[in-house]
């Protein structure tokens, strides 16, 4: 049985559609409503019953303080060993991030993993190209103000990690004891995104973007620095894919991955209102 924590979420939503013609498939999310969902809830670690799962693809509970995340992980690892579980695939973040606000939590995740009894495999997932167009939109007038200098990203189609994490935990056997880099191959800067959407790019300051953060009141508190964080460490080059030493995301693919400019702008236009 292969059990997929997350499953309500963006990505754990993709990879379920991609095993969806498979009978040994169980969904993890907080309100189970079919034969084939568990409950699964980080923040109970007494729902966390994974009893007859051979395979537990662990999508990262992100979206908290660290020390949040560390225990909600620790929980599930704690919970697979408990039950049997025989092999853990753990969506983490590429090793470029480790500049990163949030990458402590992933890497304390990946120590526990590899230290218990359980045969595991890491995905350590690029910053996604939906997540692009969220922190890089054009405004209203099309300028894309995002602060990413001269910087580039290597960001990847959520859909081609989903691919692959799908394709991982169906043959979890084959890839035992590996960390997988999976990262973009065509990294986008801010003038590429602007092109693309027909606007101009005239980034602002770290200082300014924390001020507007702040002032819209749609981030938690937390969240602030995360982002900010990001935005540095891609105008500072970190995030480009040049750190990553051996890309493995068109070999596990076995295609060439989806543009994620393509990706960006498609994005972009399903969520700028129509005026």
């Amino acid at each position: 049985m292969i059990l997929i924590t997350g499953a309500a979420g963006a990505l754990g939503q993709l990879v379920t559609k991609k095993l969806a013609a498979r009978d040994d498939v169980f969904l993890g999310t907080r309100l189970p409503r079919s034969p084939t969902q568990r409950r699964v809830d980080f923040d109970d670690p007494a729902s966390l019953d994974f009893t007859g799962v051979d395979t537990l693809l662990l999508i990262s509970a992100g979206y908290g303080e660290d020390d949040v995340v560390i225990t909600r992980h620790d929980a599930a690892i704690s919970a697979a060993e408990k039950a049997g579980v025989r092999h853990i695939v753990y969506t983490s973040l590429s090793g470029d991030g480790d500049h990163l606000a949030y990458a402590l939590a992933h890497r304390w995740t990946e120590r526990r993993i590899q230290q218990s009894a359980l045969e595991w495999t890491i995905l350590r997932n690029g910053l996604y190209a939906e997540f692009l167009a969220a922190i890089a939109a054009p405004g209203p007038d099309g300028t894309i103000a995002a602060p990413l200098g001269e910087g580039r990203l290597a960001a990847v189609a959520r859909d081609d990690l989903a691919e692959v994490a799908a394709r991982v935990v169906t043959a979890s056997q084959q890839h035992a004891g590996r960390t997988y880099e999976l990262v973009g191959e065509e990294p986008l800067g801010g003038a590429e995104l602007a092109a693309a959407v027909g606007g101009s790019y005239e980034p602002g300051s770290l200082t300014q973007t924390r001020e507007a953060l702040i002032a819209a009141g749609n981030a938690l508190p937390f969240q602030v620095p995360m982002l900010v964080g990001t935005y540095s460490a891609i105008a500072a080059g970190f995030l480009d894919g040049t750190g990553i030493g051996h890309n493995m995301l068109r070999r596990l693919l076995g295609r060439k991955p989806q543009s994620a400019l393509e990706v960006y702008t498609t994005t972009v236009s399903a969520t700028t209102p129509v005026s």
